[in-house]
């Protein structure tokens, strides 16, 4: 039997999901984004979990949409428009999906990611790459403009970085990508999975019920005016006061022990 296209391995409050198109440089076929897509619904409901990581199997982590398949549905009556529109529509709820994760959820980025896998990237709340990791929106180069990249892309760097690279289709290098803000953190390539699991493992020992009302409210709040993001953030911060595993948390910090939390 083949190995699933998505694996999943969870452990100490962490799940790991692993791209596994290894042949096709872990491309998002029909089938990847349907998985990931299960895959999403799943993490939403599992309070054993909370932090994801997302990574890709092989030599990449993610070379964006599958190129044959996009071009097999030319083969329609209507030249594709329908199947496309379906298709982006399809990923830009995969790529919403992670961003609504009551969960954080970590790229480890090796190789390259590029298009849709630049998207990805985008879309994780935080990410670790490689040190030769690279970047791109490169679709220009083949005459595809990367614009639902674009979305993630431009929410990511600033606007005029942003531009340049979708317009010239060039690469971003990993120190150059952390610069600019579309990465947290870039490791020697030997130490790329420890640093992120280190990373995520720090991210699982906090209260996991805090961390996703913040998460929520942090996107939230950086769509709103100033007035609105403070009015909503108040009201967050109010009800999170009410945690009983916050009034621990406090409690704990004034005795100067550590809390006793059951997550």
């Amino acid at each position: 039997m083949p190995e699933p296209i998505l694996l999943r391995e969870d452990r100490d409050a962490i799940a790991t999901l692993t791209l596994n198109r290894p042949q096709a440089l872990n491309a998002l076929s029909d089938d990847l984004l349907a998985a990931l897509s299960d895959q999403i619904a799943a993490l939403r409901a599992d309070r054993s979990v909370r932090v994801v990581i997302l990574r890709g199997a092989g030599r990449a982590f993610c070379a964006g949409h599958d190129l044959k398949e996009m071009q097999a549905s030319r083969q329609a009556p209507d030249g594709g428009r329908a199947a496309y529109r379906d298709l982006f529509a399809r990923c830009s709820a995969v790529m919403l999906g992670l961003t609504r994760l009551p969960q954080i959820v970590v790229a480890q980025v090796h190789g390259i990611a590029t298009a849709a896998g630049c998207q990805l990237v985008g879309h994780c709340d935080l990410a670790v790459a490689a040190e030769d990791a690279r970047f791109g929106v490169n679709g220009v180069n083949i005459g595809l403009f990367c614009s639902t990249p674009m979305v993630a892309l431009s929410r990511n760097i600033p606007r005029k970085r942003a531009l340049e690279l979708l317009v010239t289709g060039d690469f971003l290098s990993a120190p150059r990508a952390a610069e600019l803000g579309l990465v947290n953190r870039v490791s020697p390539p030997d130490m790329l999975e420890a640093d992120t699991r280190a990373l995520a493992a720090q991210i699982a020992a906090k209260l996991g019920r805090a961390v996703a009302i913040g998460k929520e409210t942090f996107y939230a709040q950086a769509e709103m005016g100033l007035d609105d993001a403070y009015a909503h953030a108040g009201r967050v911060m109010a009800e999170n006061m009410l945690f009983d595993e916050t009034r621990e948390g406090i409690d704990a910090f004034l005795a100067k022990r550590e809390p006793e939390w059951r997550q």
